[in-house]
């Protein structure tokens, strides 16, 4: 796979890189030597199981992260945002990049990036950078801001110490780095940002990590819309409890089955390991997990470890203070939505007639799962999902880790004005604090190309 593109522009002709241009030169005195972005995502189909060793479903939005950057003699990374809420901050090239977990701050999230990409190139003492980063993906709105932040950060590392590095490479390196601020993820966001093409989605498939197209239907486009309620994943243990949880399943599915559950860690293994297919695995837990919560004692004693095993060799960081578990719910879900996925792409690439109607109806099934057996809603996002339901869409669903932030609707291209002003009406103008966000809330996403680096013709 080749390394992410650079490309010549005429920075006049673009506004919003003029305006960076600009903020650049008054904080630094200078003007940069480059410029890097990476896209945020929308995820249609196929939610929370990519860190289960399956595939998903995304397109890459037309919202990104943007960073101009240029080098520096002052033996240090200079970070300042556009945004006024977001500080400055400064870290010494030669120290070693210490990222505070129990601080999620802005700037944390972009030093991951760094750190990652002067460890996979074993650099001691990085290039100085003077950058100023500027965004316009809805933060903490599950359309994957702070995973475009740290991909954006890895590339323009790259770029600015002269390596280069293939889009699987980076992907796979922004992945694993942004464990550094405490989120176990899967992998799919950093993926797509930057392996996505424009006008296509795609399948993302890991282990080896590869992309492949899927040409979405005619007829019908993707609204993306916010239900203003935050979700730092990093701020909270929602999602690591729910990778814990699907670690526990795991090994239980495999004991059962007289797997040796001790180097199985992902419900994919066990899947592979049985040479099952996805139905009979949504089988398999109904008949080995209850649906009942499992305490920790009942763990330790179906998998013969001792609590300290259990803590050190099951639990993260985040996820110590957990004492029930909801396996059967877990598993259930996963396993279901990955054969939805699949089904997804299969009713893509048929290009049936009732195409539209039988990708809508999965996305639907994925949303009351979503909502049913894995927990991942709010109230907020099933309000707003109904109301997209009643507004015309075909298919609807929260997307991105949950508890908050967006839902995409999948909506007939002549229904889109429509939809928009009824959704416009029944969620947002009501409450004023929606009504004002509401401009970056409700938008029509086409899919998006991926992360590049851009130089001023």
């Amino acid at each position: 796979m080749s390394v992410p593109p650079k490309m010549k522009s005429t920075i006049a002709d673009n506004a919003r890189m003029q305006n960076l241009k600009t903020t650049f030169e008054a904080k630094y005195g200078h003007a940069p030597l480059f410029y890097a972005y990476a896209p945020g995502r929308v995820n249609l189909i196929g939610e929370h199981i990519d860190y289960c060793g399956y595939s998903v479903l995304p397109m890459a939005i037309e919202q990104n992260i943007l960073a101009a950057v240029s080098l520096n003699d002052s033996g240090s990374i200079q970070l300042a945002n556009t945004n006024p809420l977001y500080s400055d901050f400064s870290v010494p090239c030669a120290e070693d990049i210490a990222i505070d977990r129990d601080n999620p701050k802005w700037y944390y999230y972009f030093l991951c990036g760094v750190k990652g990409i002067q460890e996979h190139i074993g650099i001691s003492t990085l290039s100085g950078m003077s950058c100023v980063v500027d965004g316009t993906i809805p933060p903490s709105s599950g359309l994957s801001s702070s995973s475009a932040l740290v991909c954006c950060a890895g590339l323009l590392t790259m770029e600015a110490n002269e390596k280069s590095l293939s889009k699987v490479a980076l992907a796979e390196i922004c992945a694993k780095c942004e464990r550094y601020i405490g989120t176990e993820g899967g992998g799919m966001d950093q993926s797509i940002s930057f392996l996505a093409e424009s006008g296509t989605a795609k399948l993302i498939e890991f282990q080896p990590l590869r992309a492949t197209d899927v040409r979405l239907p005619d007829g019908a486009v993707f609204v993306i819309s916010n239900c203003c309620v935050e979700m730092n994943k990093a701020a909270s243990s929602h999602y690591n409890i729910r990778v814990v949880e699907c670690r526990i399943s795991t090994k239980l599915l495999a004991q059962a089955r007289g797997l040796d559950p001790s180097g199985l860690l992902k419900l994919a293994q066990v899947q592979s390991a049985l040479k099952a297919s996805l139905e009979e695995m949504v089988s398999l837990v109904d008949e080995v997990l209850h649906p009942e919560p499992y305490g920790r004692e009942e763990i330790c004693k179906l998998l013969g470890i001792t609590p300290e095993q259990f803590s050190t060799e099951l639990l993260s960081a985040n996820t110590q203070h957990m004492t029930h578990f909801k396996l059967h719910q877990r598993a259930k879900h996963v396993y279901s939505e990955a054969a939805r996925v699949l089904k997804f792409k299969s009713v893509c690439d048929s290009q049936s007639p009732d195409s539209i109607q039988l990708l809508g109806d999965l996305m639907n099934q994925s949303h009351e799962s979503c909502r049913d057996l894995y927990e991942c809603s709010c109230p907020e996002l099933d309000q707003l999902v109904e109301i997209c339901w009643k507004s015309g869409a075909v298919g609807s669903r929260l997307t991105g880790a949950g508890w908050g932030g967006c839902a995409v609707s999948m909506v007939p291209t002549d229904k889109v004005e429509t939809f928009l002003q009824a959704v416009r009406e029944a969620y947002y103008q009501p409450d004023a604090r929606r009504s004002q966000m509401e401009k970056q809330s409700l938008f029509v996403s086409k899919p998006a190309g991926g992360a590049a680096i851009v130089l001023e013709e």
